[in-house]
């Protein structure tokens, strides 16, 4: 496609922008002001000296365009096929525009077709990889949401916090576990922080290690912790790998270890 070519289909796009607006949704359900948006960064772009590269600065509108299409898609549930599908769908409005303007040329007509095609073929490749990562952002997110949800500090009186820990500690959900419980420990001037094991299933080397590195860490911040849950099947894993724990303070159940935290609290008020 020539330059004067790119320039006549973004007048085409332009003045028939309405009507191609409403084959593209019709044909796709799309909404309007993505319609709209797409074709006007599509006849900008075909307006530069540099519209037949994609990647260069004339796409940067489109790139924009298509970054806020993905996005709001991924957001809304939709499927990377069904966004890529709303792009390349595109094709049969400006293929109708293009036969009827150039019925009678159709050696002109079969080159713009094909450029315009490869064109768009290669902005829906590009809408399918920004919709990959906007996905990927989004599940990354609603994963350290679930396990900020999951990994609560409660206040359970003054200046004694407790992390009721449920479910396998694996590295991701330990660094949230520091994170939170070191948060807590500076917005509240804690003292002590008692850490629950109650509902975690196992306890092997790997969370042991995750463990005592929170409690290494809380005890940087100034707080004293104390380890409770230790059941009898996890006190017998505990000595049978050789875990040194002689340095932390440990309870059998949350209760226990909440008399001892305020049992260490009192003489000190």
């Amino acid at each position: 496609m020539t330059k004067d070519d790119a320039s006549q289909l973004a007048r085409l796009v332009r003045d028939n922008m309405a009507a191609l607006g409403a084959e593209w949704q019709m044909a796709h359900a799309a909404g309007e002001p993505q319609c709209e948006r797409f074709l006007q960064a599509y006849a900008n772009a075909l307006d530069s000296a540099d519209f037949a590269h994609t990647d260069g600065r004339a796409w940067d509108e489109m790139r924009r365009v298509l970054h806020d299409v993905s996005a709001t898609r991924a957001s809304a549930g939709s499927s990377s096929a069904a966004t890529a599908t709303f792009i390349f769908s595109v094709k049969q409005p400006l293929s109708s525009l293009l036969r009827a303007r150039f019925a009678a040329e159709p050696a002109r007509l079969a080159s713009l077709s094909w450029a315009s095609g490869v064109l768009v073929d290669q902005l829906g490749l590009y809408t399918l990889e920004t919709f990959q990562k906007s996905r990927d952002r989004i599940i990354a997110r609603q994963q350290r949401e679930l396990l900020e949800l999951s990994t609560p500090v409660i206040s359970l009186w003054e200046g004694i916090l407790a992390l009721p820990l449920i479910g396998t500690l694996d590295s991701a959900r330990a660094q949230v576990v520091m994170e939170n419980l070191l948060e807590k420990i500076v917005a509240s001037g804690a003292h002590t922080a008692i850490i629950d094991i109650t509902g975690v299933p196992t306890v092997d080397t790997l969370v042991a290690q995750h463990l005592l590195k929170t409690i290494a860490a809380a005890r940087l911040m100034g707080a004293h912790c104390i380890l409770s849950g230790i059941r009898p099947q996890i006190a017998q894993t505990i000595v049978h790998l050789g875990i040194d724990l002689e340095a932390v303070p440990t309870k059998a159940t949350l209760a226990d270890a909440f008399m001892a935290a305020v049992g260490q609290a009192g003489p000190a008020a």
